[in-house]
């Protein structure tokens, strides 16, 4: 099977497995998602949706955020781990928002990254889920399906991201990456994966 091919399967077949594709951290706009993303870093998504709506009770907007006491924020947080640099991340960068960008979050790739907390990958899903902005932020699960799919040489996660955008249609890609975590943690997890129950896999290795 040549790469194209490879390529229009793995596309084809996401889309039969996941037409739909919800955004998988509970957020009411782009501040909510944004602060939801940063506290996902080495936290799954279910224990950031445990946690968050705790935090925007308190405060939902960079106005309200920035006037909280850092350790208040630090201890509603503490589950999603790394609280005390995540804490003074939300808190810094809500003050930035509102002296910067008039309490609004900005829709530029640069100024994501420019924030405390906030790295390539936190900007591009901000990007692609609040922004609608074509984007392919690239986590473990697709790190390891696109070594795994002979489509990256699982380099490093810059590489894979190259890689994934230069295979996949620009239009497509806000919607494949979350398919291909969706895939990833149903189908083929990092441990106790089932190669015959991964088709994909399976297809590509021309186990099927």
């Amino acid at each position: 099977m040549k790469k194209a091919e490879k390529v229009q399967f793995v596309i084809d077949k996401l889309e039969e497995l996941y037409p739909a594709t919800p955004i998988p951290l509970n957020h009411t706009d782009a501040y909510t998602l944004l602060i939801a993303v940063l506290l996902s870093a080495q936290c799954t998504d279910k224990r950031v949706n445990t946690v968050t709506p705790e935090l925007f009770d308190l405060a939902s907007t960079p106005e309200k955020m920035m006037l909280q006491d850092i350790d208040e924020i630090r201890d509603i947080i503490k589950p999603c781990g790394l609280s005390p640099r995540k804490s003074k991340a939300i808190h810094r960068l809500s003050e930035i928002l509102v002296e910067e960008y008039d309490g609004e979050v900005p829709a530029d790739f640069e100024k994501l990254e420019e924030l405390p907390g906030v790295g390539h990958k936190t900007a591009s899903v901000v990007m692609a889920q609040a922004f609608n902005i074509p984007a392919f932020p690239v986590d473990t699960h697709i790190h390891r399906l696109m070594t795994r799919w002979g489509l990256s040489s699982g380099k490093n996660v810059v590489t894979t991201e190259k890689d994934a955008k230069r295979l996949f249609p620009r239009e497509l890609w806000n919607k494949l990456h979350l398919q291909i975590i969706f895939y990833g943690r149903e189908y083929s997890p990092a441990r106790g994966w089932d190669l015959d129950k991964d088709v994909i896999t399976s297809t590509l290795k021309g186990r099927l």
